[in-house]
């Protein structure tokens, strides 16, 4: 059995144990009736997976865990964020236990997040550099959208700024356009098993000609309930400025994120791009960037060449002198686009300029000058089918960025009630065809704490979403943005009915 063959079975078995079940056998289809359309039902279990925040003994965190109200979800359900590998009272970690069950005895690890009831935020916190990796599941009416946002403040040395990122399911495969393993760079690839079993996985570099050799990165071993910090230029011989990372799993699932720390540009979390795909937005650059720049890679037998366009506030911009982008298989490819915002909101939108070839891509954007620089990352998204979720928005320092590629677009935005108090709001947007608009955001009334922001289509064409956190720290425009893809809150249920006589058959 090849590797393809069993991401393919390991992706089936996690779809299943995140979206609940449905029994089913094959449908009366003797009538002259036709078959009834599939139920979108709510989703009955979800995990989530955040990982370390910091090695910086300067290091403040922030967890924001929120679940939006849902309806078909019933009265019950729990979820807490637990410490992976975290040891009880008797000594034993998870691995050592197995599943355990919260019996209230001695021995269960204390949760650092429990939330307590969908449509109200819940906050956590935790200091310094031991901070450990964290195992989340939410079940029952907590498990639609669960959503956790780990948001980080490093005061000053390497990497110091706000690094955020949305602890994100286990899965088989992720890429990473925009890594690095030059000498101002420090990159950590983070892998974080959620169950009881181990798992294992391969770390696998692209650079500007091709793939780069190493057998360090092969058969990474991953215990159970743990997590494992792989440094990217411990897998490498050269320093490479632009790379692709690409994890793939051998058996079990993980969750993957890369930390990229710059000695002098400050620091983020660079989250995977969406699937390989023939057109790619890229949503949310922040209007006052100083440097923008693209890095992409396609993975397959065949080159790309794509079309760059920047979706503007006034409609679709083509970049000066970056109008196209020829990606050759199998290797990364980077072009630096400057101040392309130039004062403005603004996405990136990549498309064929003839037959599409399925790329994966990511932005790194900087903001400021000179010593007071700051960096974040953009990566490829999907767009917002039904409802996305952004957790963790302040009074102040809250940016979202809606962009409608192809057609116009309505879109409701509601504005959580706030984790220490306040009352919800929304409101509706039409946003233009081709076009980027950073809205103005609903804050509840009387906020207390922190608040969610989430994003529902109405109707038109397909809408992408990022939000921007941003916070001045010694004149240094602390910054970290976040995509926000569907939170895949509902499952497709089949109509199905049993049938005995196919057993006669």
């Amino acid at each position: 059995m090849n590797r393809t063959t069993v991401s393919l079975i390991a992706g089936v078995a996690a779809l299943a144990a995140v979206t609940g079940f449905a029994s089913m056998s094959e449908p009366d289809t003797s009538g002259t009736d036709t078959a009834k359309a599939a139920a979108q039902l709510p989703v009955e279990r979800t995990s989530l997976l955040c990982p370390a925040p910091s090695t910086s003994d300067l290091a403040e965190t922030a967890y924001t865990s929120f679940t939006p109200v849902a309806e078909g979800t019933g009265d019950d359900g729990a979820a807490e964020l637990t410490a992976a590998g975290e040891e009880s009272a008797d000594g034993k970690t998870d691995a050592d236990k197995g599943d355990k069950k919260d019996d209230g005895k001695d021995g269960k690890e204390k949760a650092v997040l429990t939330p307590k009831e969908p449509g109200k935020p819940v906050t956590g916190e935790a200091s310094g550099a031991e901070s450990p990796a964290l195992v989340g599941t939410a079940e029952g009416r907590f498990a639609p959208g669960w959503t956790v946002q780990q948001t980080t403040e490093i005061a000053a040395g390497s990497g110091r700024g706000l690094l955020g990122t949305n602890c994100t399911a286990p899965d088989t495969e992720f890429w990473f356009p925009g890594a690095s393993t030059a000498k101002e760079r420090t990159d950590y690839a983070h892998l974080t098993n959620p169950d009881d079993s181990a798992a294992v996985a391969d770390i696998e570099l692209y650079g500007k000609d091709g793939a780069l050799k190493s057998t360090v990165g092969e058969g990474i071993q991953i215990p159970p309930h743990s997590s494992e910090a792989v440094l990217l230029s411990t897998l490498v011989d050269e320093p490479q400025t632009n790379l692709t990372v690409h994890v793939t799993v051998r058996s079990g699932r993980v969750a993957a994120a890369v930390q990229a720390i710059d000695d002098k540009l400050g620091g983020d979390w660079l989250g995977p791009s969406t699937d390989p795909a023939g057109s790619l937005v890229l949503p949310g650059i922040p209007k006052d960037a100083t440097s923008v720049r693209l890095v992409a890679f396609a993975p397959g037998d065949a080159d790309a060449d794509l079309k760059v366009r920047l979706a503007s506030p006034n409609g679709p911009i083509t970049p000066a002198g970056n109008e196209t982008l020829h990606i050759k298989a199998g290797m990364t490819a980077a072009i630096d686009l400057g101040d392309v915002t130039r004062g403005e909101a603004g996405s990136l939108m990549l498309t064929p300029t003839g037959r599409p070839t399925p790329v994966v891509a990511a932005l790194k954007v900087t903001r400021g000058k000179g010593d007071k620089q700051e960096t974040a990352f953009i990566p490829a998204t999907g767009p917002v089918d039904t409802r996305a979720t952004a957790a963790d928005n302040r009074s102040k320092g809250s940016t979202l960025s809606l962009v409608a590629p192809g057609r116009a677009a309505k879109v409701k935005v509601t504005a959580s009630a706030g984790s220490g108090g306040g009352t919800a709001a929304s409101k509706t947007y039409t946003i233009k065809g081709g076009t980027t608009q950073n809205v103005e955001l609903p804050v509840p009334s009387g906020l207390k704490g922190t608040y969610a922001l989430t994003v529902e289509p109405q109707s038109g064409g397909p809408v992408y979403a990022s939000r921007m956190l941003e916070e001045a720290s010694g004149g240094v425009p602390m910054f970290t943005v976040q995509t926000l893809p569907d939170d895949r809150g509902t499952v497709e249920v089949p109509d199905a009915a049993q049938d005995l006589s196919v057993l006669q058959k």
